[in-house]
């Protein structure tokens, strides 16, 4: 009988062991949104009534931003291409100042002294041929 008693006294001794404390569950706060969801403001019928209602919002939403960023990102590209314009017109300008300096009779001259051809000194003479009456 002192084996059953000790078993006995084992197991009491193992529950005792296994009871776990349970914390009390802990309350929820009594703010506006639990009073909108708990006392009956919205029902799941409703709520489910709502949804697609809800989703046409959300794509709507989605839309509103993509357009953000591509409007966003148009403008960079703006910004982006303004600037290479900028840049090539003051290219085109001093291409073009180059070429009117370069082309003056002067530096025509210069530059063709160098490979032996000189500027003629006499002036151009004017060559005209005289026509016929029947027209040859």
């Amino acid at each position: 009988m002192t084996n059953r008693l000790r078993s006995e006294i084992e197991e009491e001794v193992a529950e005792k062991e296994l009871i776990v404390e349970e914390k009390p569950a802990r309350e929820i706060p009594d703010n506006l949104f639990t009073q909108f969801l708990n006392k009956g403001f919205v029902t799941t019928e409703e709520a489910t009534r709502a949804l697609p209602f809800i989703l046409y919002v959300a794509f709507l939403c989605m839309l509103y931003i993509a357009n953000r960023h591509l409007a966003e990102r148009n403008l960079r590209d703006i910004d982006k291409i303004s600037k290479e314009v900028k840049e090539l017109t003051w290219d085109y300008k001093s291409a073009k100042a180059e070429l009117a300096y370069k082309s003056t009779l002067t530096e025509v001259a210069k530059r063709t002294d160098t490979i032996g051809i000189k500027q003629s000194l006499e002036p151009p003479q004017k060559i005209t041929v005289k026509e016929d009456q029947n027209g040859n």
